[in-house]
């Protein structure tokens, strides 16, 4: 089969297509023929090295796909031969073939293109479990979403506001801020133009925002600090800036607000280094039963047309370094994905 091979940590222009065996699904696996696979920061981290989770090297990348199932393996009763599904891997998703954990597959409608579909094995899934289940986030409240033209802030501003939140989207230049309209932020702010904390407070009447969505960090975590509200919540989703940045306690005190961590992986028993002991299991079974509920509610608000599912960018697989250089630069609206 048809893959995109990292062979060493390195630069993205380091990978290589290469023809590998297609893959076997062990017990509670199923094999998938990928439609589409999702680019993404945390994927260009990956072949850099600098991510927390590190593969053996060679290794295929890639995390979210979409496709049909085509084998099953040893005791799967969950899905189906022939279904076409959306789901999230640790690695392998950049190939005409890929394997992924059975539990973990989420079906998706005939409506949805393999490509749009991309956004739910982690994109979504992401921003409502940071907003309904960390930040609680409640109707009426002020969302803010930094980096709002991206794949991550889109789906933070539509999964804001099917929640019923009212949502700033700040993001850089005229097109990521339509991105964001379109996809229902009710304020706009331009980073690069006007002051990000000013303006915050205009819009709040001084008081700032309740919850803050931040895959950016950098300067945009900074000025979060400065406009939460009291009792406010940050949740720091990713570093698309480069710059991790460090939480001053004092104005956490002062204004009893809470930097909340999430990592979406754990509640789908991603990057595990030994076999879970039974109550581990156990626990992970809750926790993905979460996941396939908040999954329902998502596929429900697709059909509704609360959620769009922006893609910008459709490239084949021999095309991986226009893809990644999209994200790289921070250019793209949306999202970009590899079609092997």
């Amino acid at each position: 089969m048809r893959a995109l091979v990292c062979e060493a940590y390195g630069p993205i222009e380091n990978l290589k297509i290469s023809d590998m065996p297609k893959p076997e699904p062990r017990a509670g696996e199923v094999l998938v023929k990928v439609g589409a696979a999702g680019v993404s920061f945390a994927v260009m981290l990956g072949v850099q090295g600098k991510h927390q989770n590190k593969p053996a090297l060679p290794y295929v990348p890639g995390n979210e796909l979409a496709g049909h199932i085509v084998a099953l393996g040893d005791g799967v009763t969950n899905v189906k031969v022939g279904q076409r599904i959306a789901t999230g891997v640790s690695q392998g998703a950049f190939a005409e073939y890929a394997v992924a954990t059975a539990a973990n597959a989420v079906p998706i409608p005939e409506i949805m293109p393999y490509a749009e579909a991309t956004n739910f094995p982690t994109l979504y899934p992401t921003a409502y479990g940071a907003l309904k289940w960390k930040a609680n986030l409640q109707p009426g409240e002020v969302l803010l979403v930094h980096g709002a033209g991206g794949g991550s802030g889109l789906t933070g501003v539509e999964v804001g506001k099917a929640m019923g939140a009212t949502v700033i989207a700040s993001a850089g230049g005229a097109d990521k801020l339509a991105a964001a309209r379109e996809a229902g932020a009710d304020h706009l702010i331009d980073y690069r133009s006007e002051d990000l904390r000013t303006k915050v407070l205009e819009l709040t009447d001084g008081r700032g925002a309740d919850v803050i969505y931040d895959p950016v960090g950098g300067d945009a975590f900074a000025a979060s600090m400065r406009c939460v509200a009291p009792e406010g919540r940050i949740i720091p989703m990713g570093f698309a800036s480069g710059v991790i940045p460090q939480i001053p306690a004092n104005i956490l005190l002062v204004k009893n607000a809470t930097v909340i961590g999430f990592y979406y992986g754990y509640y789908n028993g991603w990057g595990g280094k030994t076999a879970p002991t039974s109550k581990e299991a156990a626990a992970l079974a809750k926790r993905r039963a979460m996941v396939m509920d908040a999954q329902a509610e998502l596929m429900r608000w697709f059909t509704e047309g609360k959620l769009k599912a922006t893609i910008s960018a459709t490239l084949d697989l021999a095309d991986w370094v226009k893809a990644f250089k999209l994200i790289e630069g921070r250019t793209i609206v949306g999202k970009a994905v590899l079609v092997p």
